[in-house]
């Protein structure tokens, strides 16, 4: 309280300072606990997360699409199944048992292992565990044929527009999706990795991709597997042959 002159007289004026009682502090960190758990549950972050490597997925299948095309219009007798041998041998079309299936995961390293499943895709007679190849541990992005994709890209006239071959973002072969769960032993589409595979004639190539969203993924609100033109509805299917590989769940 204090006092001071206004003309004559004396005036009496009451300063008044009000904090917040605890009742009010409790309303106030009930109301902020409540808008953050509705925060969480309406942006969902593991969908957010999610969706974010499924964009990452369609964007690295498009460049490697965009790279293998321009290395088989410019490069005399493309290879798309290695860099020595037969060429396009062990493309679907080579010589009989002979079709493979490149993964981007390799056999030990950052969830990889080394994938012991003895049978083929629907459709394919290539015997025993030989039908599908492992990255290399250490050189699973090289571009000079040794990488996870068998094609020399830096043959491209004027080098290649990668530097590196792109990984699944996930690219661990006991991370599935759905109801598909894959195995070492047992492969299905549910296994979150890239697969790549070529035919002979006409020389023509598939990557192919495991969606894992509920947006994009399969059965989602955009579900791109159902509207990529090939014939797989479990995985995203790009290239310039997209029924090398069947459709069916099996690799």
């Amino acid at each position: 309280m204090f006092m001071f002159k206004k003309g004559e007289g004396l005036v009496r004026a009451t300063t008044a300072q009000k904090g917040f009682t605890l009742l009010e502090l409790l309303i106030v960190i009930t109301v902020l606990a409540i808008l953050s758990v509705v925060l969480i549950f309406v942006l969902n972050p593991t969908e957010i997360l999610a969706k974010s490597r499924d964009t990452q997925r369609i964007s690295d299948l498009s460049t490697l699409k965009t790279a293998i095309a321009i290395y088989m219009s410019t490069v005399s007798g493309p290879q798309l199944d290695g860099t020595s041998g037969t060429v396009n041998d062990k493309c679907d079309g080579g010589t009989a048992a002979n079709e493979e299936l490149w993964l981007s995961i390799n056999t030990t390293a950052g969830g990889g292992e080394s994938i012991t499943d003895a049978t083929p895709p629907t459709g394919w007679t290539q015997a025993a565990t030989s039908w599908e190849q492992n990255a290399s541990t250490t050189g699973a992005t090289l571009i000079d044929g040794s990488g996870w994709i068998p094609i020399n890209l830096g043959a491209i006239t004027g080098g290649s527009p990668i530097s590196n071959l792109p990984l699944d973002p996930t690219n661990d072969l006991s991370t599935t999706t759905g109801s598909d769960t894959s195995t070492a032993a047992v492969l299905n589409n549910g296994a979150l990795m890239y697969r790549y595979a070529c035919k002979k004639t006409p020389a023509s190539f598939e990557i192919d991709s495991r969606l894992e969203s509920g947006s994009y993924g399969v059965g989602g609100s955009d579900d791109r597997s159902a509207k990529d033109g090939g014939n797989n509805s479990n995985l995203f299917e790009m290239g310039t042959g997209l029924t090398i590989l069947p459709g069916t769940n099996d690799f």
